[in-house]
């Protein structure tokens, strides 16, 4: 009798100190576990200033236009802002010359060192693209063009690419036109490869140019 009583009492404790072990967590208590966060921001960045991002060099997923024009900038330089390629192209998100007179920038030694600059250039080149091609955007975004789904970020970056022309002669031979740059990369990869970024943010501008202050 003393065997079995011994034998309960010792099975009784270790069961309670096995269950002891499989207790839930109460995450709800745990701030840094962020569980009061519903917009998922946070999930996505560390920082929720757009300015902690401009020294960084990979790109970034999700659809925000932080998203966008880094993984835009990975694309044509790895995101390096003092890159020169072997046809002159500068810069994280490789500017011409001309281009960079368009908006307003004539000193490209000071936009190689200048990451703020070449922020705020791009910008000012997507502004002005998308003023040239609200109509192509207005009458192709959310349509399949050539096996490709058209979206406004998709032509913006298209147009970063061959210029706004080019994408203008891609529409009006519906995509079937082979259209490349100098590097045999085409407007339709671009078209592709950056669709469905949020870049409603962008001011459509003809004369847009990029701040020097």
């Amino acid at each position: 009798m003393i065997k079995k009583w011994y034998f309960y009492t010792s099975l009784t404790i270790i069961i309670a100190f096995l269950s002891s072990g499989f207790k839930p967590l109460k995450i709800d208590t745990d701030e840094w576990f962020l569980i009061k966060n519903t917009d998922g921001i946070r999930y996505l960045f560390p920082s929720l200033e757009e300015d902690d991002y401009t020294n960084l060099n990979i790109p970034f997923t999700g659809n925000l236009f932080i998203g966008f024009k880094e993984a835009i900038g990975f694309k044509e330089s790895e995101g390096k802002y003092k890159k020169v390629n072997s046809l002159g192209y500068m810069g994280k998100y490789q500017f011409g010359s001309e281009t960079l007179k368009s908006v307003g920038i004539h000193d490209s030694t000071l936009f190689l060192r200048s990451p703020k600059m070449q922020e705020r250039a791009f910008v000012a080149l997507l502004s002005k693209n998308k003023a040239i091609l609200q109509d192509v955007i207005d009458k192709y975004d959310g349509k399949v063009v050539n096996g490709i789904l058209v979206t406004e970020s998709g032509i913006l970056a298209a147009a970063h690419l061959g210029g706004a022309g080019s994408v203008k002669r891609y529409f009006k031979y519906n995509g079937k036109k082979y259209i490349r740059d100098a590097y045999g990369t085409s407007i339709r990869s671009y078209m592709k490869a950056f669709g469905g970024y949020d870049t409603s943010l962008i001011v459509a501008n003809v004369n847009a140019i990029a701040s020097l202050n």
